[in-house]
């Protein structure tokens, strides 16, 4: 494979890849006829549903796409456009000339999560406006570098916490913001998803006519990694920032997640919506004790992030009783469990969980002085009282998509449902876990510099390394 030079242009910082950054005056957003034109980097996976809704939204365009593999380009642009009528979005292998491209308004960024912060901060000082999917930064240091170059261009740049969009969510965290849980003093994200083992592959490509033998779960796999497919695939930008490693299907498409170079493990996965929900309705930003403990269970496979993992955080709260502290708890699991937090016997049906499936429990318990309160994605209820009685609820889901795209037709960031700088809050609380997971310790945290007191390695993994010329801007 043929590796490809990916810088050739005059630099910005250490990975410069468009002209002088564009600032934008405040003058307002002016589109054609109104028109929003949306560029998607990332469409193997959840790309292609950033797509979807995009389509679905009024005088809204996704105008181009981009991705490493080009193999995807024909059957996305047949699925997605062609087929329906719609006309043909320019494509793209090199995230340089979206950002070169004058006509896009905004891009949402589906990439691999190593790529998320850099990507988005590319975008920004290209003056374009960014939805980042979750979570928005890899490291701390990156997530602080983001949320800078944000507030120095002022584009809208949205995480993707898509939840707070959710009437829902907002509902649950007004009934508590009220008072009507009483002294909200615990806070719990559950992920249970059912995780098969992803097995072991040798590096390389694999042979012409190949079967892929597959014990990868809910992983969903496209295209033989032939010598003659991978010949389309720009494997050096897809490692990016990332160190350089040969090639090999088990870090490839998915399964990326359960590798530290470019993943963050469930809790960074699926794990990062109910860590936020938990903060958002705990009301808290920065902890002052982390600890988490898991493993990698049951299976001898190259998974190096953790499949069971139990983190505790400690929050301070000057209005609180006692000891005047706030705790959250986050749990993974990947295999059997029960389904936590059905009140038996209450006669209201709450399922807790995202996916309809006896094998996952995904969602949110919160605890308070006068009860405490379930949610799922799409709903929530509240019991009250030692007899557990069923009181308030709510439901409804909104649309992340909508809301992107009305706060930057208003040309106003403050209209965002997930702005960046609340996205980051929730990813530091993952990225300081993994940190205490990673090192078997405790960690003290300094909350207002979000620094690690009295650790220095524990301070040297709020960042990471970059590959050359794949680095994090000095300065945005």
């Amino acid at each position: 494979m043929q590796r490809r030079n990916f810088i050739k242009t005059t630099t910005i910082g250490n990975m410069g890849i468009i002209a002088a950054p564009v600032i934008l005056t405040g003058e307002g957003w002016k589109g054609a006829n109104d028109r929003v034109n949306v560029a998607v980097i990332g469409i193997r996976g959840m790309g292609q549903s950033h797509i979807q809704s995009y389509q679905k939204l009024k005088n809204v365009e996704v105008a181009a796409l981009c991705d490493v593999d080009e193999n995807l380009f024909a059957e996305r642009v047949k699925k997605h456009f062609t087929d329906k009528g719609l006309r043909e979005p320019r494509v793209y292998s090199d995230m340089r000339r979206v950002f070169d491209d004058k006509s896009i308004d905004a891009v949402s960024i589906v990439t691999p999560n190593h790529w998320h912060a850099l990507a988005g901060i590319l975008a920004i000082q290209a003056g374009k406006h960014a939805s980042i999917e979750k979570p928005s930064c890899h490291t701390v240091m990156e997530g602080k570098k983001l949320i800078e170059a944000a507030k120095k261009y002022g584009v809208v740049v949205q995480d993707g916490a898509e939840q707070r969009s959710n009437p829902c969510a907002q509902s649950a965290v007004k009934f508590m913001r009220e008072g009507n849980l009483g002294e909200v003093y615990l806070a719990k994200g559950v992920c249970y998803k059912w995780r098969d083992s992803i097995g072991k592959y040798p590096d390389g490509y694999m042979q012409e006519g190949e079967k892929y033998a597959s014990t990868l779960g809910s992983s969903s796999w496209i295209g033989p990694f032939t010598r003659s497919y991978m010949a389309r695939v720009n494997y050096d930008m897809w490692l990016g920032p990332a160190p350089l490693r040969p090639f090999n299907r088990n870090r490839f498409h998915y399964n990326w997640q359960w590798y530290w170079d470019y993943g963050n493990g469930d809790m960074g996965n699926q794990g990062v919506h109910e860590m936020d929900i938990a903060r958002w309705g705990l009301g808290v930003t920065i902890p002052e004790r982390v600890s988490a403990t898991g493993g990698h269970m049951m299976f001898d496979d190259d998974q190096e992030t953790p499949n069971v993992l139990m983190a505790v955080f400690e929050f301070p709260d000057k209005n609180g009783g006692g000891d005047k502290k706030k705790i959250m708890q986050f749990e993974v699991r990947h295999w059997m469990t029960n389904p936590e937090g059905n009140h038996l016997g209450s006669g209201v049906e709450l399922t807790n969980t995202y996916m309809t499936s006896s094998a996952n429990v995904v969602g949110n318990i919160f605890y308070g002085s006068k009860g405490y309160l379930l949610k799922d994605v799409s709903s929530w209820q509240a019991f009250m009282g030692k007899e557990r009685a069923p009181g308030a609820s709510g439901k409804g889901e909104g649309n992340h998509y909508q809301n992107f795209i009305d706060a930057i037709r208003a040309d106003d960031p403050s209209l965002l449902t997930a702005p960046v700088e609340e996205g980051f809050y929730s990813c530091a609380l993952i990225h300081l876990a993994n940190i205490s997971y990673r090192l078997g310790r405790t960690l003290n945290i300094d909350t207002k510099t979000l620094s690690v007191i009295n650790d220095d390695e524990a301070g040297r993994m709020l960042s990471k390394e970059y590959r050359k010329p794949y680095e994090l801007p000095a300065k945005v």
